[in-house]
């Protein structure tokens, strides 16, 4: 009797197709990422992608419910979420992150895990005042009064990023419109040509 062939362990490669790619939207809380995200996951999957979401919300109950939100915590939140996109990435996924992710230098960590073109940061331009306007988890109000000391774009900085793939205003931009934009910049870098 001999012994079952063992198979060989699936290269990089193999492993990667259809090629994954990370979508990283940042934003304030409140300007539209998460809606965002969850329409462009629609459009794609009924595209036949593999595709999933991984909301800075979520995981920070799950993942990272260890961290609070001081400068260096974020920027361990942010290294975790990056860390599980790349693996995402590397399956084959399509994962689009939507995380505030504040600063620039922790963007650039996350992007320096994917290899370009698989990268597109997206920025989720709202003003602030619109975003507080929509506060749909009370953030805003609690942050005003003085209940959250570290909130970003009150008492916590959040640096736009200087060089993203696409900018979406959705302050005065429909998602439909939105997600239309960036299926597109997913089809010029030829990332959803082996998909359905």
């Amino acid at each position: 009797m001999t012994a079952p062939a063992v198979p060989l362990p699936l290269g990089d490669e193999e492993r990667r197709r259809p090629t994954g790619a990370v979508v990283w939207i940042t934003g304030l809380s409140g300007a539209g990422k998460t809606t965002l995200a969850q329409a462009a996951e629609r459009v794609l999957f009924e595209r036949g992608c593999g595709v999933f979401v991984l909301d800075g919300d979520k995981v920070r109950h799950g993942l990272c419910a260890d961290l609070g939100f001081s400068l260096p915590e974020r920027s361990e939140n942010i290294r975790r979420i990056g860390e599980v996109a790349r693996l995402f990435y590397e399956a084959g996924q399509i994962v689009i992150v939507s995380a505030i992710s504040p600063l620039r230098a922790d963007r650039a960590r996350a992007r320096a895990l994917i290899p370009a073109p698989y990268f597109i940061e997206v920025h989720c331009r709202c003003p602030l005042a619109v975003c507080e306007a929509r506060d749909p988890k009370g953030l805003y109000r609690r942050a005003r009064a003085g209940l959250l000391p570290e909130f970003t774009g009150i008492s916590s900085p959040y640096e736009a990023p200087d060089g993203p793939e696409l900018v979406v205003d959705s302050a005065t931009t429909s998602v439909a419109d939105e997600v239309a934009r960036l299926v597109d910049v997913l089809e010029r870098r030829g990332l959803l040509t082996q998909r359905g």
